[in-house]
């Protein structure tokens, strides 16, 4: 069995929405592909140490402001290895390549237009996901959900809507979603759960039940994709088919169930440590419980009522 190397990393933005490159040596694991900067954790460091000690030796700033990002187990054939990600906000000094490899500020649409470790899908993702993910309550007409929506996207600065109605036909729920999309702000993500959502057009930003998911084989069109989990299990099943996110749940008590069985922090903490995806925590959460959910290393919260009236 191979061992775990422990890895420091760190997304570091200019403030204008580029974010800094650096290209592996080819004598490297993963040569010749692009990388966040970083390196090993040497034993007695902890991983925000590691983080400012590589900063300075390999692209010569000194780290003023960063915060966790992700935390990513990904296993290869040869070696496995932790990635502990942050976002580093503020820095001192220019970022360019010590070691003389080649580097480059990239704007984050951009990203997608270099290669990278296998490792680092997630890390895209999480930068490109926000922290909010609303999810429609039920609604009787169109237009309650689109109040209701555009209520809550007052109340929070949320830039992802779950469209989910129970007693929607797939027809209904497209032409929902199509108009909810046109009620918004351009650049809000407006994803669908519906159990019919995969018989729809290809690149559709769906969301999975956790009964879907275990019926799911692939994401074929890689599309944005997310499925609802509870156990170790479903989540090592999103996984295995190429999902971008999941929701964990239920984290707390909730109206809607009330008496019924939650996971709470402590044993969220332990499914996101093996989790090498987004994970939004879901049930009982509110906007006062988001630094808590960030806190365990979740990428934000997903909830119904926390920013409705």
């Amino acid at each position: 069995m191979s061992c775990l190397i422990h890895v420091a990393a760190a997304v570091i933005e200019d403030g204008c929405g580029a974010i800094f490159l650096a290209r592996r040596p080819q004598d490297k694991h993963q040569g010749g592909l692009w990388e966040f900067p970083g390196g090993k954790v040497e034993p007695g460091e902890s991983a925000e140490q590691a983080l400012y000690r590589e900063l300075h030796e390999e692209v010569g700033i000194e780290v003023l402001a960063c915060e966790p990002l992700i935390q990513i187990p990904h296993h290869y054939p040869d070696k496995s290895v932790l990635l502990d990600v942050y976002r580093v906000t503020e820095f001192s000094g220019e970022a360019h390549g010590k070691e003389g490899q080649k580097t480059a500020w990239v704007s984050e649409a951009d990203l997608g237009d270099y290669e990278f470790p296998a490792a680092n899908k997630p890390i895209l993702n999480a930068i490109r996901l926000p922290q909010r993910i609303f999810i429609t309550p039920q609604a009787e007409t169109l237009e309650a959900c689109i109040e209701n929506t555009l209520s809550a996207c007052k109340r929070a600065p949320i830039s992802w809507v779950m469209l989910r109605q129970k007693q929607l036909t797939l027809d209904e729920a497209l032409s929902w979603r199509l108009a909810l999309m046109q009620a918004l702000d351009e650049g809000v993500e407006v994803t669908l759960n519906h159990p019919k959502s995969g018989a729809a057009s290809s690149h559709l930003s769906r969301h999975l039940s956790s009964k879907e998911l275990q019926a799911t084989e692939s994401n074929p069109d890689s599309s944005l994709l997310g499925a609802s989990c509870h156990n170790l299990e479903e989540i090592e099943t999103a996984v295995r088919i190429g999902c971008d996110y999941i929701t964990l749940s239920p984290i707390l008590p909730t109206n809607s169930h009330p008496g019924s069985p939650t996971l709470g922090f402590d044993a969220a903490r332990q499914l996101i440590a093996q989790a090498p995806l987004p994970v939004y925590l879901l049930g009982g959460m509110s906007e006062e419980e988001l630094p808590h959910a960030l806190a365990i290393g979740a990428q934000g919260i997903a909830a119904i009522s926390a920013w409705s009236e």
